[in-house]
């Protein structure tokens, strides 16, 4: 994805808008919800589909503290743009670009014994020591060493590699299984899991700058898992975590994208039409059609069809039948706009129009996906570039 801003010229097919301002006031609102706290932005996965160096920009400059990436590949990317300060990267397979990493200023994440290995191995033919933060396993089961002798073993081995001037422990951290659903009792266990191993750690002689645990739920909802550093994901972008916690308004948040297309035609069919693949959708009676041009190659999911809301002149409409590889169609009940007038997609609902919540819903997913999975052949079209003030 590219960072320049699309050219506005003329009409785009689509084209998704990101809105800087609403960014850096959601970076601003996050902050306040976690006001002893350091704020980590994750803008993995081209900031969750909104593109990550504009969007790490505008949150570097909204006051955001550290960076934060799944793969290192992403971090680099960071630095290659000119992206300062703390950056960190978590997902790691064996053979990684660990020397890459440490030299250009990463915080790495090492969760087992080959992790520890390798980028010990890196820092001596870098010359200099790896900033590594040691991820522990509280409860989710993916990443990260398991309490008890695994984490005993992986903290005594960092900690004499630190000794020898190979690392620096500059972190602990965990995640959370399930901060998304109030209640539940994973979180308390997750909570004081973390907390033993820290505190082992820290008996043990780790000094680390930074602990954390709190993802977008926790930090909105869980005061007590805010430690050191936060780290906003989804939240960042405007979108709640999750709908029982509350709305992106209720946090005081609002959405970063507004997904739009050109109508590509419009025409008249008769009663009795059949729509799109395998004609699960026959028009009830005369009627006026549609043609929207993003299908799921475009990242629109294919699970929304006959389901997904469209906002055509100030009128919600539904996908009619199967979305196709390029395309969708939409029932407009006899209106007839002109080609060429904006379909709306998802937004923040100003205008009434659908959000990526409603998508979500339609779909049978989470709104993370509805925004991530956008694809490259969508421009991005940055608006609202200039710091606010």
């Amino acid at each position: 994805m590219s960072e320049r801003t699309a050219p506005r010229t003329g009409p785009l097919r689509a084209r998704a808008e990101i809105d800087l301002a609403a960014l850096r006031a959601n970076v601003r609102a996050l902050r306040a919800h976690a006001p002893g706290a350091a704020l980590m932005a994750v803008v993995k996965s081209e900031a969750y589909g909104h593109g990550a160096v504009p969007c790490a920009r505008a949150a570097v400059a909204a006051g955001a503290d550290w960076l934060g990436t799944a793969t290192p590949e992403e971090a680099l990317a960071l630095r290659a743009a000119g992206l300062p300060g703390r950056i960190m990267c978590w997902l790691w397979t064996p053979g990684g670009p660990w020397r890459e990493a440490i030299e250009a200023d990463l915080d790495v994440s090492v969760g087992g014994m080959w992790a520890l290995a390798e980028v010990t191995e890196a820092a001596r033919l870098a010359g200099r020591p790896a900033r590594v933060q040691l991820k522990a396993d509280t409860g989710l089961g993916r990443g990260g060493c398991q309490p008890g002798d695994d984490w005993a073993e992986l903290v005594r081995e960092a900690l004499r590699a630190e000794a020898e001037g190979l690392l620096r422990v500059t972190g602990l951290w965990s995640h959370f299984a399930c901060a998304d659903e109030p209640g539940h009792p994973s979180i308390a266990a997750q909570l004081g899991r973390f907390r033993e191993m820290v505190a082992y750690a820290e008996e043990q002689g780790a000094r680390p700058e930074v602990r954390h645990i709190a993802n977008s739920p926790a930090t909105l909802t869980l005061p007590e898992s805010h430690f050191d550093l936060v780290r906003t994901g989804i939240a960042t972008y405007g979108i709640s975590p999750s709908p029982e916690l509350g709305t992106p308004a209720d946090f005081g948040l609002r959405p970063v994208m507004t997904l739009s297309a050109s109508l590509a035609l419009v025409k008249q069919v008769p009663g009795g039409h059949g729509v799109s693949y395998g004609h699960r959708y026959v028009t009830p009676g005369d009627t006026t059609l549609g043609l929207v041009p993003l299908g799921y190659a475009d990242g629109i999911p294919r699970h929304a069809s006959s389901a997904g809301p469209v906002l055509v002149e100030g009128k919600w409409r539904t996908i009619a039948g199967r979305v196709a590889m390029d395309q969708f169609v939409v029932d407009l009940g006899g209106d007839e706009p002109a080609p060429g007038a904006e379909a709306v997609l998802f937004g923040p609902g100003d205008r009434g129009e659908p959000t990526a919540e409603d998508w979500a819903q339609a779909a049978g997913t989470i709104a993370y996906e509805i925004v991530t999975r956008i694809g490259t052949r969508v421009p991005r079209v940055y608006v609202n570039e200039e710091q606010d003030g």
